[in-house]
């Protein structure tokens, strides 16, 4: 018995549209209507977020671990 791991193709290539409305049907039960569109802009600004920080890697965060409260060093702890 051999296993074939020359596969190429994608995972959701084998997702059919009956597939996809069973997963879609689970996400209504799951989260309900309403809350659904506020998920996907979420999602949707987390994707964009994480590719400007992808373009802009030069930028240094706001604030550093070693200035924030409570670390090691700091007179307020």
């Amino acid at each position: 018995m051999q296993i074939d791991d020359t596969r190429t193709e994608p995972l959701l290539a084998f997702l059919g549209p009956t597939e996809l409305w069973i997963v879609l049907g689970a996400l209504v039960f799951l989260f309900g209507a309403k809350k659904l569109p506020e998920m996907a802009r979420a999602m949707g600004s987390s994707v964009t977020q994480f590719k400007k920080g992808l373009d802009s890697p030069d930028e240094e965060p706001a604030k550093k671990i070693e200035s924030a409260p409570g670390s090691e060093g700091d007179p307020q702890s």
